[in-house]
This record gives C-alpha cells, sequence and structure tokens, in this order.
C-alpha cells in the first residue's frame, strides 16, 4: 500500500512537472489510489467537465442546475442543462437529442426533471417531479408510456431525485421529500418501499455535514436482489434486503480522515467496492469516493477549482 501511494505521487509529481514545463496550469484535482478518467458537474460553478487521469481538465462546458448524467455505450453523453432540460451530447459534445419537459405537455404547471436514463430499447426515461410520473419518450419526444407516483408530501422540487430502471422492469424511485424509496411495477402500483431510518438522530436543517435528515437522493437494484441507497442528507449508504434489513452502512464518520455531508449517487463497481459522490461537503473533503466492502478508502476526488461545493453527479472510469 505505501509503494502504490509512493508511485501515485510521482506520476502527480511528474505530471506537475511536465505542465509546468509546457507553461500550462498545473493540474486541478487531486486523487488518492490508481488515477482515473472523471466526468462530473457542479451546479455552484456551472460546470460540466472531464478531468484526466493527470489531474487536468481536458475538457468543460456551462451547465445549469443538474442532478443525473450518464455515460452511454455509444459515447454521448446525456445530461440536463437546468431543471426541466435534458440533452444528449455525441463524443464531440455536440447536441443531437433534447427533452424539455416544461415544453411538452407541462406548460401550465410547475415541473423539475431530477432523474433521467435511456433505455435499452432507445427511449429515454424522465421522471417529473411536481406532476409526479416517470414516462419514457422517444427520439421524437412523443410520450410512450406514463407511470403515476405517489406522493406524500408534493414539491416541485423535491419529489423525486434519481430514479432508476431496474432489469425487471420496475421503477425504482428516491422520493426526497417524503423520506422513502419506493419501488414501481408497469402499471404504477407499488411493489416495495424502504422508508429511510433516522436512527434515534433529530433532523437538522442545511446542506452540509451539520444538517441530517431522510432526504433520500438515489437507490440502485444489485445483482443479488438488494438496493444500495445514498441516504442525502442521512450522511451515508445503506445496502438493505427485499426485507428490508440493513446489512452494510457507512455513517458519516465511519471513512477514516473524511467527513460525509450529502451522498447522491452511489454505484457497486465491479470489483465489489462502493462508488459515492460526497456533495456540499466543504473543500477540504472529497467529492467523490470508492470504499471496499470492509471500508477501507480505496480511491478519492477533490477538484475544487473546476468543482465546487454542489458536486452531485459523477462518471468514473473504473482502473
Amino acid at each position: 500500500m505505501r509503494r502504490r501511494g509512493n508511485d501515485t505521487l510521482l506520476v502527480l509529481l511528474l505530471a506537475m512537472l511536465t505542465t509546468l514545463a509546457r507553461g500550462e496550469a498545473p493540474p486541478s484535482a487531486v486523487q488518492t489510489g490508481t488515477p482515473r478518467r472523471v466526468i462530473a458537474a457542479d451546479s455552484s460553478t456551472k460546470t460540466l467537465a472531464a478531468v484526466g487521469p493527470d489531474g487536468r481538465v481536458e475538457w468543460r462546458l456551462p451547465c445549469g442546475p443538474i442532478h443525473d448524467l450518464h455515460l452511454l455505450p455509444d459515447g454521448h453523453l446525456l445530461y440536463q442543462d437546468g431543471w426541466t432540460r435534458i440533452v444528449e451530447l455525441d463524443e464531440r459534445r455536440r447536441p443531437v437529442w433534447e427533452y424539455d419537459a416544461k415544453t411538452n405537455g407541462n406548460a401550465t404547471r410547475p415541473v423539475e426533471v431530477h432523474a433521467f436514463e435511456r433505455l435499452p430499447d432507445g427511449t429515454t426515461m424522465v421522471v417529473e417531479s411536481g406532476p409526479a410520473r416517470i414516462i419514457e419518450v422517444d427520439r421524437a419526444g412523443v410520450i410512450r408510456r406514463t407511470i403515476s407516483l405517489q406522493v406524500d408530501a408534493p414539491s416541485t422540487h423535491s419529489d423525486t431525485r434519481n430514479a432508476r430502471k431496474t432489469d425487471t422492469g420496475t421503477y425504482l424511485v428516491a422520493h426526497e421529500q417524503d423520506g422513502v424509496v419506493r419501488e414501481y411495477d408497469a402499471a404504477g402500483s407499488i411493489v416495495w418501499e424502504y422508508d429511510v431510518p433516522l436512527f434515534d438522530r433529530p433532523k437538522s436543517k442545511g446542506h452540509g455535514p451539520e444538517s441530517f435528515g431522510d432526504q433520500v437522493y438515489s437507490a440502485v437494484r444489485l445483482a443479488n436482489g438488494n438496493t444500495l441507497i445514498g441516504t442525502g442528507n442521512g450522511h451515508g449508504v445503506l445496502e438493505v434486503t427485499p426485507g428490508k434489513e440493513i446489512v452494510w452502512r457507512i455513517g458519516q464518520h465511519d471513512l477514516p480522515g473524511i467527513t460525509l455531508a450529502w451522498v447522491t449517487q452511489v454505484r457497486r463497481l465491479p470489483n465489489g467496492n462502493t462508488l459515492l459522490v460526497n456533495c456540499h461537503a466543504g473543500p477540504d473533503q472529497p467529492q467523490i469516493i470508492e470504499v471496499t466492502p470492509t471500508k477501507d478508502v480505496a480511491w478519492t476526488f477533490r477538484d475544487f477549482t473546476t468543482f465546487g461545493n454542489s458536486l452531485p453527479v459523477a462518471i468514473v472510469a473504473t482502473p
């Protein structure tokens, strides 16, 4: 482990010396572990950018508020530019498709989008907060399917955060305002739900490490049938069985030297590790973290030059 850390520092040092010799700006990102390419977006800096393993920005684009991001199999990027507009960029970062929820049947009612996903049949799943519905739209913007969502505390901004369609055709939706993950079938019936626990801790307002609540951000169905949950201002990650038993958990201070704040997107990697995005934690904390099953930190990413304290979405190339 010591040699690997030294090798990483040597790579970064050589990259910095080469950059300085060329008269270029030094690398903006700091990574621990094996350096990787990262595509991320930040609402505070209004930036969507790719950062290479050498820590330097490869490209950047202006970006509005964003809560979801996807790299498609063909190399295209699916992102959002503001709360209603979803854009697909080709490999040269030219727009080739877009969908605006505000102009497609929602002109007279408030709507925000915090989740979307390109499906295997080529349609795009869009989750609309306000109307409280999931739709699947084709390339022409025609709505091919509509699923109504059940919301206890309606909020255009907080009905939902991320949502994903499972391999079995159901929909896992993180209902932020309700503090509940709900799984819907194609008819819109709830087939499973999980109320995110507070663990006997009182709620506290805010966005940083000092806040606390159950404003869940993401839920992903794992191959073993369990559900991986990013608990938002619950400052952690939960792995929950179909029977709602917590079998694995990361708490706010479980990782040495790291404080978790608003945990947004989560992902289980092929190597068994868990990737999580740590938003609103402050400039001294990593924004993206990879953790082993035994809660050892395998890799971190921090870049408060390119991005800021509102980085909720990231795509990380696995080494």
